[in-house]
């Protein structure tokens, strides 16, 4: 019956699922096809149950026998046939993203473009000093020392131990079996004994005794002088790990020297950068303290005590409750007689000093006398924060811990997601989160600008990376989500605003056509200036060869559409019949149609405004 092949069309063929009533329909090819009708007359059942279900369908087939086992068996649409189906990518109108770290500048890629623009051009400055970074060849180190040092006598050092932890017993053997005899330990220039160690509790630095020389006046001078230090500095960077750090022997002054990015006053230095170090997602790059989600839990001293009108004894102390006679309430009394404060005294009453101690311990030891009957002299009170936080520890008392923490932006990081390497790199004075912060519009201004305030390298490296940035923030733009910034977490989106994000995704991936779009309802929530922007923008993708097809209510899009099926003529059962299908005009004759005649009043306004114009 239906054997003609027809290359410009989508044929729908017998739709039956749910409330269709065996219908036919047409889409045409490279083409705005806008589906229509009162709510619960199909629209969705054809557009997603039909239309989509059998291209996933198809898609599905594609894999092997193997690989479907795992996917699961996917069941045909209740329809006859349906033929010219292009692959089909569906947008629907809500938001399946709960992950935490997922974002607005994660889903739209445009956050990943970032990163590898600050991995390739950004400039690193020393998030000690603010000053910025240097790097040097090992010819560049020798000359700068030549230049510095000459005639002075230097010790040669090379940085093993920076700011950690440790006895080190078997560094300082490793550094003796290889022929040294000395380190400077903290400062200390030390001999290298048997069994020698540092306090395991304390940090320390500790650099090799390199060599002991005097530089050379002149960088081009022959002679053993200047070989030996050439030796020693080469040797100096393979321990130091590419770092090498000098000594002046008479005022005891210390310089740095590397080939990795390194601060050329404190010494401290950073690897060469790559786009994972920019990523909240990686080890690599998120702030320690929050790993990377910009928020903590802390303990909310306002859920500790909720009424502070009463007292201790009679339950200030929310996680303890009315007084018992248990051991934290013993602490609690000599704490309070040492103290000088009473437990039935309202606890808003008390002393700023008596609340703190109270709740943050105290680390003066307490003396108990019911323990001193089994010779246990003294206990230690560490506060009711700190009896909550262990309780943190503890999986199950959890969600006591829970209870009485709130969420707030992290204190390190405060609410940036990275370490404080990754936010020492900027470009034109901004670091990478500066830019996820600012909002869609602020963001298209910066980068219009952006040009004048990059040098030659980086205008170099730039160029190919920002137009990537620049296409997808003009697409979000688009859309009329100027308003959203980089970080804004997808949890947070409404089904709208993840629908049309969606939409930006697909304009800046796809650009080569041959693409069935099916969206749902895209309008929603959008200012009648955006309903025009996101109208364009369909029309766009359908004139890239795609096919569009979008379920809407909205006339200013139904008007615009090349094709319009409408459904009805009311909800549920009384719906799934094809009333109209065709041009606007063709909709518009059909008498049936409640869509039909809205556009008939539509368009004559239109073409009164146009006969008007003309005359004038």
């Amino acid at each position: 019956m239906h054997e003609s092949l027809d290359l410009e069309n989508i044929h729908v063929y017998g739709a039956r699922v749910h409330n269709l009533k065996n219908i036919d329909v047409t889409i045409p090819r490279n083409s705005l096809t806008v589906i229509t009708g009162l709510s619960g007359s199909g629209k969705s059942s054809l557009a997603f149950d039909t239309i989509f279900a059998e291209g996933r369908r198809r898609y599905m087939e594609t894999f092997n026998a193997y690989a479907r086992q795992f996917m699961g068996d996917m069941e045909r649409p209740d329809v006859d046939k349906i033929t010219g189906l292009s692959p089909v990518i569906s947008i629907e109108q809500k938001s399946t993203n709960r992950n935490p770290r997922s974002t607005v500048g994660t889903i739209t890629e445009i956050y990943d473009f970032l990163r590898v623009w600050y991995a390739r051009a950004a400039e690193a400055y020393s998030y000690e000093t603010g000053e910025k970074m240097v790097r040097y060849t090992e010819d560049q180190i020798c000359d700068l020392i030549t230049k510095q040092y000459g005639g002075k006598k230097v010790i040669v050092l090379a940085p093993v131990v920076r700011g950690r932890k440790g006895h080190y017993r078997e560094l300082f053997e490793q550094i003796r079996r290889k022929g040294y005899l000395q380190v400077r330990v903290d400062g200390d220039i030390k001999d290298i004994i048997i069994n020698m160690k540092t306090d395991r509790y304390k940090v320390h630095n500790i650099e090799i005794v390199v060599d002991k020389i005097i530089v050379p006046t002149n960088g081009a001078e022959k002679g053993g002088g200047m070989e030996r230090m050439r030796k020693s500095v080469k040797t100096a960077l393979a321990l130091g790990k590419d770092v090498i750090m000098l000594l002046d022997a008479e005022t005891g002054e210390a310089r740095h020297y590397s080939k990795l990015l390194m601060c050329p006053t404190t010494g401290i230095s950073y690897k060469d950068p790559a786009p994972a170090n920019f990523s909240y997602n990686s080890p690599t790059g998120f702030c320690p303290t929050c790993k990377g989600l910009g928020v903590v839990n802390r303990i909310d001293v306002t859920k500790i005590i909720p009424n502070p009108k009463l007292s201790i004894k009679k339950g200030a102390i929310d996680p303890l409750g009315k007084y018992k006679d248990n051991f934290v309430f013993r602490q609690l009394e000599a704490l309070a007689e040492r103290e000088g404060f009473s437990l039935d005294t309202p606890f808003e009453e008390l002393t700023p000093e008596a609340q703190d101690v109270v709740l943050n311990g105290s680390p003066e030891p307490l003396h108990l006398d019911w323990m001193r009957m089994y010779g246990a002299g003294a206990s230690t009170y560490d506060g009711i924060v700190k009896y909550i936080e262990n309780a943190a520890d503890d999986d199950e008392d959890d969600e006591t811990a829970l209870k009485y923490s709130a969420e707030c932006t992290c204190p390190d990081c405060k609410g940036n997601r990275l370490n404080r390497e990754a936010l020492s790199f900027r470009i034109a004075d901004k670091n990478i989160a500066d830019l996820a912060m600012m909002d869609i519009a602020d963001l298209r201004v910066f980068l219009d600008e952006i040009d004048d305030k990059l040098t030659d390298r980086q205008r170099k490296i730039s160029g190919e990376i920002l137009k990537e940035i620049k296409t997808r923030v003009g697409f979000m733009h688009d859309v009329g989500l100027d308003y959203l910034s980089r970080y804004r977490s997808a949890q947070t989106l409404s089904g709208g605003e993840a629908q049309r994000i969606k939409l930006a995704t697909e304009l800046s991936r796809r650009e080569t056509g041959r693409t069935l779009y099916i969206l749902d309802e895209p309008t929603t929530g959008l200012h009648f200036a955006d309903v025009h922007k996101l109208t364009e923008i369909l029309k766009k993708l359908a004139s890239g060869g795609n096919t569009v097809v979008v379920i809407e209510h909205n006339l200013d899009v139904i008007k615009c559409a090349d094709w319009i099926i409408d459904l009805g003529p009311e909800g549920g059962d009384a719906g799934g019949t094809l009333l109209a299908q065709g041009t606007p005009e063709e909709v518009a004759a059909v008498e049936s149609s409640y869509t039909g005649q809205y556009i008939k009043k539509t368009l004559e306004r239109t073409y009164l405004c146009e006969e008007k114009q003309d005359d004038e």
